[in-house]
This record gives structure tokens, C-alpha cells and sequence, in this order.
């Protein structure tokens, strides 16, 4: 018995030096004791590791050889001996890792350089029909290209424009159909009644382009298209483009559309003649010296052959079968009444055009901005294959690197070992071939306008215009390209100031000094490189999602018109400043 007693006490003890031990265990100065001493075991073993690279070591007057340390600690040697041969393994491994990662990178870059230069390749060959021997030097085959993402079929789209831009029969309209595009010459289409009353070249819903925009386009491409041009009825037109000295690209076209309200006013087709800038040899042919080298034709070739023949008598331009730009005032032309067969829709535009932080309501010129912007849709509303050939040297030169990166990396097995060839499907052909272009989304178009405007509108330093791009840009923080348009050297420079946007321009020598006159630049350029660089800015601004100009700019005022017209009406337009008119 009094064995058994020893023994509960003996147990009770252990419980109560147990239950002793857990609470100091718990304890917080407990616990920094165990990690303190955990710690110190750890740098004893890496210290220790790192003395086996060495002989031995002085201390004052104290030599330490890493033997005699070994003999004090062996068990810790040994420990310290395995960690360091770790250390030896993993950091070859990283190096070979690290070589690796290089060598892919390297390889990877090759390989986006070279599916970039097929792609110019093959742009080459849209053109002058060659490229196919640097293609063939490098050992890629054309029908293993991957396909392009950046990059319009041009002829194909060029025949699909002309389809639509052209009666059928005795039709009233083009086949405009409700079926988009491509999709319109499916086989199983021809076997549907199905019609549409409205062009296909307005995009979006009505509530995001100008007020009643899809009929307007409608009854302008009527009046532009008579049945029969050589109706007695039938009245024309015929003017020449501006071309004043000064007269920049964008006076030419607020011109036109002056002669185009006259001439819906009147009741006449207009046809648009001599256009200076067309004259150069990237104009071809018959669309030299015309609108049509770079837009389809404001009318039909039967219209303008009936317009011509009457400019020849003198019967007919005495009884105002025909008049001429001559025949109206420069008043009339630029200031003069808006056709009013549509009512008046610009009363009740939606307000989205921000000036100095407030959006602009009302002003005395809407019933202007609302024409012009239609006018300038019809006008530009189907670029020609020359335009689009310059759209796709643009988007190339500007995004090509990062398409090509982007299907270099979509692609498992590698090109070009890995076949790119492009896949034959009708979803391919029919459908996915409406889709526009990619570029890097959302992209913001800035047009900067300095030099010799100054005696036209105010002028604002180039930080100013980025004040704006940086508010677009806290309310959409994906936001990162800017797609910019200026004359100015000057801008270009500054743009290094902001390296946390990426910007992308034409690469065209521009102003160094802003004293030069727009006219002297343009001169200095040749009136080519005058006229296409402009024009591809002009659209590539009318794409962008986003778009920050200057409304006191006749070319910055056109794009917010066609923006408005294409379904961009929500994403709204910052300007440094108003119209000088307003």
C-alpha cells in the first residue's frame, strides 16, 4: 500500500511538473528563448560551412585552422560539410537554369525577328508582287506564315467594298443586307430573302453615333447615285479641291463638304475633280490626280462621265444643268446653311466633348460639326486598296513586333518547326474575316498641333495634352498606348519624360523649329509622304478607343466628326480648346 501511495505521488508530481513545464513552454520569454537558441544553431552551421573554404584564420593573436575547429564541433562538421555541397548542387543548377532561360529568350527573339521579316515580306509582295526569294533564302515556306493578326487582306476587302458600293439591277440600293460582310457571299445567302435599307459602313448602335447618322448616310449615297446619271433631271456640280497655298489636307476636306451641303441643297450630284494631292506616283492610273486613290469615289463612273461630257457644253452650264466651285461664293462654300431635309438632329447632340473639365452643351456652330461629320463619313466611308496597303505598313512598322511575340507564344510546338500554316475553315473565311485589324487595346490617339497654328487657335505645350491622356487614365487604369500624331520633333523628344506609356507614331522627319509654316513642311516632304503619313493618322486616331486633340484644329475637329460617326460617340473627346468659331 504505501508502495502504490509512492507511486500516485510520483505521478502526481510528473503531472504537476508537466502541466508546469506547458505553461512556461506557452509563455512568450519561453518562446523567444527556443527561437533564439533554433537561430543560434543556424548561424553556428552556416558560419562553420564557410570556413571550410579557407585554411585557416587569424583572430589577434589567435590562429584558427578549420581542422581544429572540426575536432571541437565534429558532429556539426559533418552537418555543415553536406549544406555546403548543397549549396555547391543548387548553384549549379541555377547557372545551368539561368543559361538556359538565356538561350530560350535568344532563341525566341530569333524567332519573332524572323516570322516580323516574313510578314514585311509578304507586304512587299502585296504591292510589287515580290518577296518570295527572301522568304525561300531563310527556309520558310509562305503557306507556313502564321497569320498575321495586325494585317487587312486589302484586295479582299477592296472587292467586298465595291460590292457594296454598287447597285445591282435596277435595285435601289447595294446589297446591304443584315448580314455583315464576308458573310453576305456565303452560297447559302443568295438563297435568303433577306434585305437591309442602311449602309454598311456605319458602325456601333444609334445611340453611339450622331443623331439619325444611318439615314443620313443612306440618302446621301441615293443622291450621289442616280439610277440613270443621264436623266434631263439629273443636275451637277464639278469642282476641284482647294489648293491655295496654306490650304492644309484638312481646309481641302471642310471644303468638299461645304460643295457637298450646296449640292444636296440644290439638288445636284457632286463631282469632286483635280485633286493636287493625289498627284504623285503612288497614285496609279485613272485615280491619279484623285480622291479615289484613296477613298472610293464620291459618285459613280457614269455620273462623272456624264458630268464631264456636259462641263463641254455651253447650253448646258448657261441653263445650271452644271455649275462649277467658281459658280458660289467662298462664303457660301464655308459658311454656309446646313441642308435642312434632315430637320435639325444637331439640337440635341449628346453632350461628350470635355473642354477644361466641363462638358461642352452647346455652341453656336453644332448645326457645322453635326454636316461636317457626316459629310466627311461619306466622303472616307470605303478607303481604297492603296489606303489600306498604307494602314498595314503603318500598323506593321508600329505593333508587328508585338503581334509577331504574341503568335510566337501561342504557338506549342515553335516556328517555324512547328508548321504556321493557316487553317482553311468557312468560320475563317466568312466570319472572323469581318473582324478589324488587332492593335493593342485600348490605345489612345493624341494629335498635337503646334508650329504655325499659333495664329489660329491657342496653343498648348505638349504637357498639357498629357494632363488629359492622365485623366482618361484613372478612370481606365489598363490604358497604356497612345498612338501620336504631331509635326513636332519637339513632342517626340518629350515623350521620354513618360516612360510609363508606350508610344507609338509614323516615323517621319518632322519640324525642328516651330516658326516653319505648315506649307513649307509639307514642301519639304514631298507631297507623297505629305499626304499619306497624314491620312493614316487620320484613321489610325478614328480606331483608337480613346482620342485627345485640340477642337480649335480643322484636322483634329474632322476626326472627332468621323469618331462621331463610327460609333465612338461614348468614348467622348478632351480638347485643350474650343473651335475659334464657337
Amino acid at each position: 500500500m504505501e508502495g502504490q501511495k509512492n507511486n500516485n505521488n510520483n505521478n502526481s508530481i510528473e503531472r504537476v511538473v508537466s502541466q508546469k513545464a506547458i505553461q512556461m513552454g506557452s509563455s512568450f520569454p519561453c518562446q523567444i528563448c527556443v527561437v533564439g537558441f533554433l537561430c543560434g544553431v543556424c548561424l553556428t552551421s552556416l558560419f562553420l560551412a564557410a570556413l571550410t573554404s579557407f585554411g585557416t584564420f587569424q583572430l589577434g593573436p589567435i590562429s584558427f585552422s578549420s581542422t581544429m575547429l572540426f575536432s571541437v564541433a565534429a558532429s556539426d562538421s559533418s552537418s555543415s560539410s553536406v549544406t555546403h555541397s548543397e549549396c555547391d548542387f543548387k548553384l549549379k543548377q541555377a547557372e545551368q537554369l539561368s543559361e538556359s532561360n538565356s538561350n530560350n529568350e535568344g532563341d525566341e527573339d530569333e524567332r519573332v525577328s524572323l516570322l516580323y521579316s516574313a510578314w514585311n515580306a509578304e507586304l512587299t509582295k502585296s504591292k510589287t508582287g515580290g518577296g518570295g526569294n527572301y522568304l525561300m533564302k531563310d527556309g520558310v515556306n509562305v503557306p507556313d506564315i502564321p497569320n498575321a493578326p495586325h494585317l487587312e487582306n486589302c484586295k479582299a476587302k477592296t472587292k467586298l467594298y465595291g460590292r457594296l458600293d454598287q447597285r445591282t439591277g435596277n435595285e435601289s440600293f447595294p446589297p446591304w443586307t443584315s448580314w455583315k460582310g464576308f458573310l453576305d457571299t456565303h452560297p447559302v445567302a443568295s438563297s435568303i430573302e433577306q434585305k437591309g435599307t442602311y449602309p454598311p459602313w456605319i458602325a456601333g448602335s444609334d445611340e453611339e453615333n450622331y443623331p439619325m447618322t444611318r439615314k443620313v448616310q443612306r440618302d446621301i449615297w441615293i443622291h450621289q447615285h442616280p439610277v440613270d446619271c443621264r436623266d434631263p433631271n439629273v443636275k451637277f456640280l464639278v469642282a476641284d479641291w482647294e489648293r491655295l497655298p496654306g490650304f492644309g489636307i484638312g481646309a481641302q476636306i471642310a471644303g468638299m463638304c461645304g460643295l457637298l451641303a450646296i449640292a444636296i441643297s440644290e439638288g445636284r450630284v457632286l463631282v469632286a475633280n483635280y485633286y493636287n494631292r493625289a498627284d504623285h506616283d503612288g497614285c496609279k492610273a485613272s485615280s491619279r490626280s484623285s480622291w479615289s486613290c484613296y477613298f472610293f469615289p464620291e459618285t459613280s463612273q457614269e455620273c462623272r462621265q456624264r458630268a464631264f461630257e456636259l462641263m463641254k457644253s455651253e447650253e448646258a452650264r448657261n441653263n445650271g444643268i452644271v455649275t462649277i466651285k467658281e459658280s458660289y461664293t467662298s462664303k457660301h462654300i464655308w459658311a454656309g446653311p446646313t441642308p435642312r431635309k434632315w430637320g435639325a438632329p444637331w439640337s440635341y447632340l449628346q453632350p461628350t466633348t470635355d473642354v477644361n473639365g466641363s462638358l461642352l452643351v452647346s455652341h453656336r456652330k453644332m448645326d457645322r460639326r453635326w454636316w461636317r461629320a457626316q459629310a466627311v463619313r461619306y466622303l472616307m466611308r470605303f478607303p481604297t486598296e492603296y489606303t489600306c496597303n498604307l494602314l498595314n505598313e503603318a500598323r506593321h512598322a508600329a505593333f508587328g513586333t508585338i503581334a509577331a511575340k504574341m503568335v510566337i507564344e501561342s504557338l506549342a510546338g515553335g516556328w517555324p518547326k512547328q508548321s504556321g500554316e493557316k487553317e482553311r475553315s468557312e468560320i475563317n473565311e466568312y466570319v472572323w474575316s469581318n473582324h478589324k485589324p488587332w492593335i493593342p487595346r485600348p490605345l489612345l490617339s493624341m494629335h498635337v498641333r503646334m508650329g504655325d497654328k499659333a495664329c489660329e487657335m491657342k496653343v498648348v505645350e505638349f504637357e498639357g495634352y498629357m494632363e488629359l491622356a492622365d485623366r482618361i487614365r484613372r478612370h481606365f487604369p489598363n490604358l497604356n498606348n497612345i498612338w501620336l500624331s504631331t509635326e513636332m520633333q519637339e513632342v517626340i523628344e518629350k515623350t521620354k519624360k513618360y516612360p510609363h506609356w508606350n508610344f507609338h507614331y509614323t516615323k517621319v522627319r518632322r519640324q525642328a523649329r516651330a516658326n516653319m509654316s505648315m506649307a513649307n513642311y509639307e514642301a519639304s516632304l514631298g507631297r507623297e509622304t505629305s499626304t499619306n503619313y497624314p491620312l493614316v493618322n487620320f484613321l489610325m486616331a478614328v480606331d483608337s478607343d480613346f482620342f485627345v486633340g485640340a477642337l480649335g484644329s480643322t484636322w483634329s475637329f474632322l476626326i472627332d466628326g468621323m469618331r462621331n460617326t463610327g460609333g465612338k460617340v461614348m468614348a467622348g473627346y478632351l480638347s485643350v480648346n474650343k473651335d475659334r468659331f464657337w
